[in-house]
């Protein structure tokens, strides 16, 4: 008797058992089939960002649509070495970080003017020789044809200018070196003041 109770609900166990899976594949044959559009491919996921680095996030996080310029200087995303050619000074930046404090330089006098505009350090030659002026120019970096950043033995803040480069005491070029890079970006604008006709000297600065 009791074997027979028992066959008879294994039976409808096995019933219901087949019923639910009848029922899921009615379910399954029904449901849409996913659309390539809707589907999760390669080809729409949203793209990786290109050079993203928590530098160039707190560079976006702080500038926002606030001030485009720091002291005149073009804000990017990217490392910017700044010249000042109205204060004789450069610094370097990444959005409105101060990357590199500003430190004072001497640019091209009358008659051969560090060009202004956008550029790129193209070229490095840590112990530069200037065989048109006969004059070393350590830690050299070009940006704009024969003009680099470079250093000086000596002070900045005396002669008329230089032949169009940035000149930069030793020490300051030597640690804009370790800063920078070839294809940093450099921004040069402004005019370099008159010298006052006492400080005129013979300095041959390139």
């Amino acid at each position: 008797m009791r074997s027979q109770q028992c066959s008879r609900r294994l039976s409808g166990v096995r019933g219901r058992l087949l019923g639910m899976s009848v029922l899921a594949g009615l379910l399954i044959t029904a449901a849409p089939a996913m659309s390539p559009a809707h589907a999760v491919t390669a080809s729409n996921r949203l793209p990786a960002l290109k050079g993203a680095s928590p530098e160039s996030a707190h560079a976006w996080s702080t500038v926002g649509s606030k001030a485009k310029t720091v002291r005149g200087c073009p804000v990017r995303t990217y490392r910017v070495v700044c010249v000042d050619l109205n204060h004789q000074v450069l610094w370097v930046q990444t959005g409105r970080r101060i990357v590199f404090d500003d430190v004072p330089v001497r640019t091209g006098r009358v008659g051969n003017a560090t060009r202004t505009g956008w550029f790129r350090v193209y070229r490095r030659d840590i112990d530069h020789w200037s065989k048109e002026y006969k004059s070393p120019m350590p830690y050299s970096q070009f940006f704009s044809g024969g003009q680099a950043l470079h250093g000086v033995y000596g002070g900045v803040d005396d002669g008329p200018g230089s032949h169009g480069c940035v000149n930069l005491v030793y020490d300051d070029a030597q640690a804009l070196w370790r800063v920078i890079g070839k294809g940093t970006a450099v921004y040069t604008w402004g005019h370099k003041p008159k010298p006052q006709p006492e400080s005129e000297s013979e300095s041959e600065d390139y």
